[in-house]
């Protein structure tokens, strides 16, 4: 039997639960949005404002590329990888990028192969949206089947929530961090949470309601594994489902990688003490800084890009081939001589020589050192995508 022991409005019911042979309290969150409502000061509102125009400048980003897609896509696998960081994958940038490229990545096949499916799962939900398919529980366990097709923690139920007690942190449930609902409160949890998306009972402001969203998903824990990057990607599938983005231009888990004990202390404020506006002060000014870094980095990415193009310009009649290579390096970022010639529709020994050029132009160079099967990578712009992208090498948070 369950005892109830119940708090104030904000800080929602503990229930005494069984878990691992031991009772435990199990918190299960009040419906969004909070009460007593947020206290939106000068400071927040300030806050807001800055974070929307921010958006709208990135917003305006990809269509200073001649062809935004190639853009998008790596923004994707930006967002991919940090997301998937922040819960201990030791993969990098390059690491996912061999692997799509079917070259052998330098970290287990588990750790990119968890990569790509959050690259995959953002995709299909983001196409079911684009096909007007409503953010819904449906869209969520869908995503997560997909985040957890195959490899690591497709044993976990994919695409299903939960029917038996987590928590976080700690070796057992009683010497956890914290303890979310139990099984038999995630649906009414998750279906107060779905309303809540949908503008039942208020309409929300939408960067307000993805802070809170985020939160809420989090504190419920609705799935045994997944939950971090299922919960961050929904920020994403918010603002795209509004078209605040139309593109998923915004690397949030960025901010929350390189402020992750404020990240993680910060939600667990918000359980036990409430403090829903000192995680908005935090989650605005992670969209303020993430969009002006984002910004920042694609204007020296088409700076780059016109540098380079000038620079092959100059070979005169070896050019054309080479600046074909050159702009399918601005999409793949790294690149095999066999599949580049694929790609272009080229001879190999043609892709071989302005693989050269490239290589003497200081545009592209050799990454494995080997003398067959080599592999060559777009320096200058890896480098800009690679920032902030470096492995958490202190263990699983």
């Amino acid at each position: 039997m369950l005892a109830v022991e119940t708090t104030n409005a904000r800080l929602g019911t503990y229930v005494t639960t069984t878990a691992g042979g031991e009772n435990v309290r199990a918190f299960v969150p009040p419906p969004l949005p909070p009460e007593p409502p947020l206290a939106l000061g000068p400071e927040l509102q300030d806050l807001l404002e800055r974070a929307n125009r921010g958006l709208g400048r990135l917003d305006g980003v990809a269509r200073i590329f001649s062809n935004p897609s190639l853009f998008l896509y790596q923004y994707v696998r930006k967002e991919a990888l940090l997301s998937s960081q922040i819960e201990g994958t030791q993969s990098s940038l390059s690491d996912l990028l061999l692997f799509e490229n079917e070259e052998a990545p330098g970290v287990p096949m588990d750790d990119v192969e968890e990569v790509s499916h959050y690259v995959a799962a953002m995709n299909h939900a983001l196409d079911r949206l684009r096909g007007g398919f409503p953010i819904s529980l449906r869209l969520i366990c869908d995503t997560h089947r997909m985040l957890l097709s195959t490899g690591r923690g497709s044993h976990k139920s994919p695409g299903e929530f939960r029917t038996t007690q987590n928590w976080i942190g700690g070796s057992r449930p009683g010497n956890s961090a914290f303890v979310p609902p139990p099984p038999n409160r995630v649906m009414e949890c998750m279906g107060q949470l779905e309303k809540f998306l949908h503008d039942d009972p208020v309409k929300t402001p939408l960067l307000i309601k993805a802070a809170l969203a985020h939160v809420q998903f989090e504190t419920i824990h609705p799935f045994l594994d997944g939950n971090g990057r299922v919960g961050r990607l929904l920020i994403t599938l918010l603002l795209c489902a509004d078209d605040v983005l139309t593109q998923p231009l915004l690397y949030l888990s960025l901010y929350f990688k390189q402020h992750r004990d404020d990240y993680y202390a910060l939600l667990q404020r918000v359980r036990v003490k409430g403090a829903w506006e000192e995680w908005l002060d935090f989650f605005l000014s992670g969209v303020i800084d993430t969009t002006e870094q984002a910004a920042r980095a694609a204007q020296r990415t088409l700076d780059l890009f016109r540098t380079d193009r000038t620079k092959v310009t100059g070979l005169k009649r070896a050019s054309a081939s080479a600046m074909r290579l050159q702009q399918l390096f601005e999409e793949k970022v790294i690149l095999t001589i066999p599949g580049a010639a694929k790609r272009l529709d080229l001879s190999q020994p043609t892709v071989t020589e302005s693989i050269h050029h490239l290589e003497r132009l200081g545009i592209v160079r050799e990454m494995t050192g080997r003398k067959r099967n080599r592999v060559f990578v777009y320096d200058a712009y890896m480098k800009i995508l690679e920032e902030g992208t470096e492995p958490i090498r202190t263990g699983k948070l």
